[in-house]
């Protein structure tokens, strides 16, 4: 029943968009397009899917790791780990993208652009990866400009098992993780708890500092503690629980201004950022009439709390952001090859500074219908409506045909959907006198999306490539340039006058010559730009091409590469005196291997950055040079 499955988690299983899988292997289940686990192959979204495989066999540790490779995004971190990190979805901005992380929404209300912190999700406890691409509010709702990013963490299964890693390494790294998960009779469990530590990252580009003033490296040190419960009441009644706690601290480097000058240049003096983030979900499942309706009711808690001080004697500025939602999701088989999706959901989300509380309300309700014809033709279409306390009201759609041809299997697939984003909080209430006020009349940012692609298998599935054209069109952004008055000075606030177009090709071929060997390659060029001023939109690459290969030369030993090309970008420099420049592109390449000793324990090790690539990205930071780790997984 399609509540089992969705309370299972699904199997760990490599998707052809992530890595060519033997021809013998269980067809991919793509959850995130739809809400409903359906084949890939019958969907016509462009959706990558990253396992908990995927993650060990690289030996990847946080989640901006893991996204840098995934086609048709580009992550920017602003330093080592933890520190901020942007990702831009098909060219959109980097807060068009919603995140979920086992279904809860965990953008931070508090953030000026209300965008998650990539940073900080560390990956021990993740079980799968989907990253949706294009306009998807016809199902999520707001911020879903550019796709979904859904995280799905492990669940218990079989007897009792016990996990430990133990791993060091370059720049002070040591991480540890534990884990304890399992099922007995009704009721699965998993407990984890990871920490991770580099504690000198160096980020700084020499040629910035001035003289006599040392470069210090960033310090990080996450732990979190997750966990996940399922209790089978009857057959037909079901209540899960997930619960997520993370608690950091990273030392890093601002900048100041220094007369006669006032140039930026990096502090002599690091600034400290605490955070802490809880995320939970309760749900209840109940399915009736012979498995034909089920019906999922849950409510969800996130609470952000972030601690800034400029310096250690400083005065710190806290902010908190609280979301709590409670919603209703109804799957119901019409008839064979006909499924209808309802949902309702509402949410309040809030926001807290020294200085201004607020908050905003939102109810949403959509229907879905996933239909099947002759096992060829697969059409999945939704439209959504929100009421927004604060903006009124916004209507979302999307429709996605799939077809394969018979004979040559050939995918034929196309998209055409709508997507919006609220205004944040600090957008409508946050002003920073004298020169700038808020402004409480924003309407949403809207976008309108389409894509059409092919997949094609040769070969019993050992050789799949495919290509996919998009284009999408933003209208209503908020830009700060609004002017209020001009006497006695300049007072400006934020306005809906910003456009966009983002357009491109997302290409891939996978190869499987033999069970033990795979090599896949994806290619994306991305032309986005402002609509208006029809200037190149900053930090978004035309071209990004990656290469990955998987190698079992014997049963105990893995080995794994990869390869990312990031070709030249628009930027600014580090403090923006210079509003737009040409970042030169990169090429990293990373190694990974394992060698599992017996059924109890493996060792591991890996070299990030093969070949000392230095390059920057953002301008201004220098990215991680290279660097060895290695560490051992012990298992009962």
């Amino acid at each position: 029943m399609l509540a089992a499955l969705a309370a299972a988690g699904l199997p760990s299983i490599a998707s052809a968009q992530q890595s060519a899988s033997p021809p013998d292997v269980l067809p991919t289940i793509v959850i995130s397009p739809t809400s409903l686990p359906t084949p890939e192959a019958q969907i016509a979204n462009s959706v990558t899917v990253v396992t908990a495989e995927d993650i060990e066999r690289e030996q990847r540790r946080t989640v901006p790791d893991i996204l840098a490779n995934v086609p048709g995004l580009n992550v920017v971190q602003a330093g080592g780990p933890g520190s901020q990190t942007s990702v831009f979805v098909r060219g959109t901005n980097a807060n068009h993208v919603k995140v979920l992380i086992d279904g809860i929404d965990v953008s931070d209300p508090s953030n000026p652009a209300r965008t998650f912190e990539f940073g900080h999700l560390l990956a021990n406890d993740i079980e799968r990866i989907e990253v949706l691409r294009g306009p998807q509010s016809g199902l999520y709702g707001s911020d879903a400009i550019g796709g979904v990013i859904s995280i799905v963490t492990k669940r218990g299964k079989g007897p009792a098992k016990v996990t430990g890693l133990v791993e060091g390494g370059s720049f002070g790294t040591f991480n540890q993780a534990a884990s304890l998960s399992g099922s007995k009779e009704n009721f699965d469990y998993a407990f984890n708890v990871i920490h991770f530590r580099a504690a000198d990252t160096p980020v700084t580009p020499p040629n910035l500092l001035p003289p006599g003033r040392a470069a210090i490296g960033d310090f990080y040190d996450n732990t979190t503690v997750s966990t996940k419960l399922g209790l089978d009441i009857s057959e037909s009644f079901r209540l899960n629980y997930v619960g997520r706690y993370t608690e950091s601290e990273l030392r890093f480097t601002q900048d100041e201004f220094l007369p006669p000058t006032f140039a930026g240049v990096p502090r002599a003096e690091q600034s400290t950022q605490n955070l802490k983030q809880f995320f939970t979900r309760a749900e209840a499942v109940w399915t009736g009439f012979d498995g034909r309706f089920t019906n999922y009711f849950g409510v969800n808690y996130t609470d952000h709390r972030t601690e800034n001080l400029l310096t250690p004697t400083s005065i710190p500025t806290i902010n908190t952001g609280q979301r709590t939602k409670v919603d209703w999701r109804g799957v119901s088989l019409l008839m064979p090859g006909q499924t209808l999706v309802t949902g309702l959901e509402h949410e309040i989300e809030s926001m807290g500074t020294a200085f201004v509380n607020a908050d905003n309300a939102n109810s949403g309700g959509y229907i879905e219908l996933q239909s099947e014809f002759a096992q060829r033709l697969f059409i999945v279409s939704n439209v959504r409506h929100d009421a927004n306390e604060r903006f009124g009201e916004a209507t979302t759609y999307r429709v996605a045909p799939a077809l394969l041809l018979p004979v040559t299997e050939t995918k034929l697939k196309a998209s055409v959907g709508s997507g919006f984003k609220a205004p944040t909080l600090n957008q409508l209430f946050v002003d920073f006198l004298p020169t700038f006020v808020a402004n409480p009349n924003l309407l949403p940012e809207e976008s309108v999306g389409y894509d059409v692609g092919f997949e094609q298998p040769l070969f019993n599935n050992r050789v799949r490539f495919g290509a996919t054209w998009f284009h999408n069109d933003i209208t209503n952004l908020i830009s700060g340039t609004g002017i209020v008055q001009t006497v006695p000075f300049t007072v400006r606030t934020n306005v809906n006058v910003g456009k966009a177009e983002t357009s491109g090709v997302e290409a891939f071929i996978a190869v499987n010559p033999t069970d033990r060997l795979w090599f896949r390659a994806d290619y994306t060029y991305t032309d986005a730009f402002d609509a208006i001023t029809h200037e190149r939109l900053l930090r978004r690459p035309r071209h990004k091409a990656s290469l990955a290969a998987g190698w079992n030369p014997i049963d105990p030993l893995t080995l794994s590469a990869t390869l990312l090309y990031v070709g030249e970008f628009i930027d600014g420099n580090r403090d923006f005196s210079i509003p737009r420049l040409v970042a030169p592109g990169f090429t990293v390449v990373n190694i990974a291997a394992d060698y599992k000793i017996n059924d109890y324990a493996k060792v591991f090790a890996r070299i990030d950055n093969l070949f000392d690539e230095r390059y920057e990205e953002p301008t201004g930071f220098l990215r991680p040079g290279f660097a060895v780790y290695g560490g051992v997984r012990l298992t009962n």
